[in-house]
């Protein structure tokens, strides 16, 4: 079982698709990375030698930020907006979408599902 970076990576699939299940690594990113180790992108996990998994490893601590700190590091930035009381950071804070979007129709995933309307009466039951 090869771990790199804490994520268990799937067995049998490419080592180029493999990557990108670490958070923060990309389909391009993982590319960059490999030329970087010199390694074929068609490898799969499993034919990986040791040498070659320090070597990503190696590669993926000293120059990228990932999975925890990576992920520390967008709410940091998500908090510093709502801190300073931003345009996209009130729109975080009251849980709408922030890039233009329409938010009268469409805007369900950021804004939840659909409630009912409030002091409705209930038909009587017969």
């Amino acid at each position: 079982m090869t771990r790199i970076a804490g994520v268990d990576l799937p067995r049998n699939k490419r080592i180029e698709i493999g990557l990108t299940y670490i958070y923060g690594i990309g389909l391009s990113r993982a590319q960059e990375i490999l030329i970087k180790a010199s390694i074929n992108p068609n490898t799969k996990v499993y034919d990986l030698n040791d040498e070659q998994v320090i070597l990503i490893r190696n590669i993926l601590n000293n120059q990228y930020q990932l999975e925890g700190d990576l992920k520390r590091l967008e709410s940091m930035n998500i908090k510093r907006l709502m801190e300073i009381s931003s345009y996209r950071g009130r729109r975080h804070r009251n849980g709408l979408p922030l890039r233009g979007q329409r938010t009268r129709t469409n805007a369900r995933t950021r804004r939840g599902t659909k409630k009912t309307m409030a002091g409705k009466k209930k038909a009587p039951r017969k």
